[in-house]
């Protein structure tokens, strides 16, 4: 049975008991503490803790997951997977433990002609929380199963919780016994290998408090409405149904492994560890295709870290297999087509996922040809020093500057036998994190407990008014302050403001929040900060400027005018930029990201090398024509089939709810999917200057504009700028490039000419050095100061070329100079001196220690300096006191 196949039966299954299919969340998690999808529950967890009001009593679903705890298990075990799907229902204060063990039971022990999925009962075990004797009455009555085959187990295995204060419950679990070949009889207690988990029911039926860990928290009372949550592994299922021995040779996952094993001409099977390294290739490309149509981008911080070390990892694993060059073409593609019929937008965004991986392959080839080479030999080093680690300054030097992921260092290092000092690494990874907060303080400020939005949003979304209005009357309807709901807030004091209606717009959709106040009777609230914690609910951080306010009150939200006027030119202004990327670059050129402010806009978009001048200019052209022209802007609201039939552009990695606001510019010209604000026409944008393009990846380019009055600002500068250039200069405008460059050529020439006296200038000083050269027993030393050069390569120079004129003596040439205001040490050994027993970089680190510094180098040539001049004849007599 296919894996799409069981997915299929499965929501016809419960669509038929009436429950509302719900299609799969994105793999980025719209809560803030939680970076993936991690489990298929994540989605509901605003409905099951009762933050959001539930849109239906019960629901059923087919969840992308990504989890990468355990990652370094993956390709060892026949379930650990980083990507995987959870085939769920739920239903909200409807069924309960009897429901849900009968909806399990059935569909599972059904006939597969029958619509089941056709598993033999007696191969069926479950386990229940060591207390819940309902459920485990409910096995034996529903199920008909033995005593012996139901098993208790404790709070680790069979109680869950968020971690958090709130609902929490027993669990049942229902596991498929693999038979005698994989494992002991006895059921789950006695070998979880055998007996492989693929169902798990949770009853949340609790409410709980103090919590301290999974196992140590306080049970308070019970949910007032209970809860079903549960959770099928599809992959678990399907690689049993179909009679393999692990996930990884289900029918969506072992094509790519095929794949492998095709380019690297080794045979999957016929090695155990070549075996590991192809199944970690093929569940880290689906993982990675997966996540990149979802439009996470490869880069250097949070989900793009961990995106790039799937993808960095699966290339090792082709290198061990022996293939050095590029595979991601062939590989993604195979993926593609085993997936692309449960997920159809892995084909529909291909060119831009193939691009990304494409990109980031080539990029991470190039950087493994290099730190490879240091990490080699920081292996080599250590094994020949006997040291058992290597330093912590090499893995960071390699993660810092040469994109090294510490884990695939650990694993090479491990590989070869040896370790990584981790605690110099984190210490150092540590300073670095706390130089990029100190550099990049964010005023916005987290709740990590959202339970408590969630009588706020039990009253009803948030009215947005601001589309319309910039001032709406309405009324408090919570206070928090320091993350704890109060009645009141007084001056002075920090706090978030609920309001039933806002004319205030919280960020979203790359719009900053708007600048504004909150007033009321007797008091004035200025707003710092606009956020959405939960969906559908509004939060103002303020500061009480004045007064005092009270939840129940009356009050006003008013945004600053003017920062709205920039705010919408700004963000109609990216709409605009888009479209002229878009019809300059190709369709490729499609947006990844982008940020606006009044006044400013950034934009994201898939492109692998830099625009040129030329490029840039017809963009900034084409949008500046479109604001001329005057194009009307009209905004609509449908749903977003119809929005796409429309020809409605969906931005890469966005996600939309069932009904959507369409932003036309002229129509078709630029028809995007957008819920930020805008201006009326085109012209109401005023002007946009292109004002930067930059790298924000290997296949990412980022440009910037000021829009607006800010734009005209800058062109008023740069004019400025170009009046007085030209008065100094004495050109017109159109003049100034062939006047500064050839103002600059005569520059080159005269410091050419220089640099051409000054070697003359230090050639002529040869000869007198040569002459003042003094036997010291059988060596001929030349010991002296030359005075004040330019840089120490003079004093290189000169020093290399005496010792060349005495090329036949044991001669040793000591010179020190004054450049820049410090002492310059260089030491030099002709072949016979050295055979004397003359080493230079013994002498050069005997200078520069009197100098006041550091120094050294090799027997033949070696360089010092410190800071005290004045100590310059002390350290050549020293030179003299060592030869003589």
């Amino acid at each position: 049975m296919q894996t799409a196949e069981i997915a299929r039966r499965y929501l016809d299954f419960f669509a038929k008991r009436d429950h509302t299919i719900v299609p799969s969340a994105s793999l980025v998690s719209d809560d803030p503490t939680v970076m993936f999808t991690i489990a298929g529950m994540v989605p509901f967890v605003p409905y099951l803790q009762g933050l959001v009001p539930p849109p239906f009593p019960r629901a059923a679903d087919v969840q992308k997951c990504i989890r990468t705890n355990d990652i370094e298990e993956v390709g060892k075990t026949a379930r650990h997977g980083t990507f995987f799907q959870m085939l769920g229902n739920w239903s909200f204060g409807d069924y309960f433990k009897e429901g849900a063990i009968q909806y399990a039971w059935e569909l599972l022990t059904s006939a597969e002609a029958d619509g089941g999925l056709g598993f033999d009962e007696r191969d069926l075990w479950v386990t229940v929380y060591e207390t819940d004797d309902e459920a485990a009455e409910l096995w034996k009555k529903i199920a008909g199963l033995p005593e012996h085959r139901i098993q208790r187990m404790g709070l680790d295995d069979n109680y869950w919780s968020t971690g958090q204060p709130g609902p929490a419950g027993p669990c049942s679990e229902i596991y498929f016994d693999r038979g005698p070949k994989y494992g002991r009889d006895g059921g789950p207690i006695a070998d979880d290998n055998r007996f492989t988990e693929i169902w798990n029911l949770v009853f949340m039926q609790d409410l709980i408090a103090d919590v301290k860990s999974k196992t140590d928290f306080r049970i308070v009372g019970d949910l007032p409405k209970k809860n079903i949550d549960t959770g099928m592994g599809l992959e678990r299922v399907a690689f049993i149904k179909q009679g393999v021995e692990n996930m990884y040779e289900s029918d969506q996952v072992r094509p790519v492994l095929d794949r492998a094993a095709e380019l690297s001409g080794r045979r999957y099977g016929a090695d155990h560890d070549d075996d590991i390294r192809m199944r970690v290739v093929a569940d880290h490309v689906r993982s990675s295709l997966m996540l990149m149509s979802d439009g996470v981008a490869p880069s250097n911080e949070g989900r793009g870290y961990i995106l790039r070390r799937l993808l960095r990892r699966g290339i090792r694993a082709m290198r061990l297999l022996g293939v050095e060059g590029e595979s991601f073409d062939a590989l993604f593609a195979a993926s593609r087509d085993a997936m692309k019929s449960a997920y159809p937008e892995v084909a529909t965004d291909y060119a831009h996922i193939s691009q990304l991986a494409l990109g980031e392959e080539e990029t991470f080839l190039r950087t493994l040809s290099s730190g490879t080479t240091i990490l080699d030999v920081a292996v080599a080093k250590a094994k020949d020093a006997g040291a058992g680690s290597i330093p912590g300054d090499t893995a960071f030097l390699l993660h810092d500057t040469y994109g090294f992921p510490i884990e695939l260092t650990l694993e090479t290092a491990e590989d070869a036998g040896i370790q990584v000092d981790r605690t110099e690494f984190d210490r150092l990874m540590g300073e670095q994190r706390s130089r990029a907060k100190a550099d990049a303080k964010s005023k916005r400020r987290a709740v990590a407990d959202l339970s408590v939005y969630a009588d706020f949003r039990a009253k009803g979304e948030t009215v947005f008014t601001g589309y319309t209005d910039l001032r709406t009357d309405s009324s408090i309807l919570g206070i928090l302050v320091d993350g704890v709901p109060v009645q009141r807030a007084i001056a002075g004091q920090t706090a978030e403001i609920i309001l039933a209606e806002t004319s205030l717009y919280a960020e979203s959709g790359g719009q900053a929040p708007d600048q504004g106040a909150i007033v009321g009777d007797g008091f004035e609230l200025h707003v710092l900060d606009v956020q959405k914690p939960v969906k559908g609910l509004i939060s103002h951080t303020v500061t009480v400027a004045r007064g005092e306010v009270g939840v129940g009150e009356p009050a006003t939200s008013v945004v600053d005018a003017d920062y709205r006027r920039g705010a919408t030119q700004a963000h109609s202004g990216t709409h605009l930029v888009h479209a002229a990327l878009r019809q300059v670059l190709g369709q490729s050129a499609h947006q990844s990201g982008s940020f606006n402010k009044a006044g400013y806009l950034r934009l994201d978009f898939g492109w692998n090398k830099a625009l040129s001048a030329e490029t840039r200019t017809e963009i900034e052209e084409i949008a500046n024509n479109a604001i001329r022209d005057n194009l009307e802007v009209v905004t609509r609201e449908m749903a977003l089939d119809d929005a796409k039939e429309l020809g409605a552009m969906a931005l890469f990695g966005e996600k939309y709810g069932d009904v959507v606001r369409v932003v036309d510019i002229g129509g078709p010209w630029s028809r995007e999917l957008c819920a930020g604000t805008h201006v009326s026409t085109s012209a109401e944008v005023g002007i946009i200057n292109l004002i930067g393009e930059s790298s924000v990846g290997a296949t990412n380019r980022r440009v910037e504009s000021l829009v607006g009055l800010d734009a005209f600002r800058r062109f008023a500068a740069e004019r400025a700028l170009v009046s007085e250039l030209s008065a100094n200069l004495k050109a017109r405008p159109e003049q100034l490039v062939d006047r500064v460059s050839e103002l600059s050529a005569n520059l080159k020439a005269a410091e050419k000419k220089i640099a051409a006296f000054e070697a003359q200038a230090l050639s002529q000083r040869i000869p007198a050095l040569v002459a003042n050269a003094t036997r010291r027993g059988e060596i001929l030393l030349v010991a002296e100061h030359v005075g004040s050069l330019a840089s120490g390569d003079d004093l290189r120079s000169l020093v290399t070329s005496v010792r060349g004129q005495l090329a036949a003596e044991a001669a040793v040439v000591a010179l020190t100079a004054e450049v820049n205001g410090k002492p310059v040490a260089i030491a030099a050994t002709t072949e016979a001196a050295r055979a004397a027993g003359a080493n230079a970089g013994a002498l050069a680190k005997r200078m520069a220690g009197i100098l006041g510094g550091g120094g050294g180098g090799k027997p033949d040539l070696a360089q010092g300096g410190g800071t005290d001049v004045a100590a310059i004849p002390a350290a050549l007599d020293a030179v003299r006191a060592e030869i003589g």
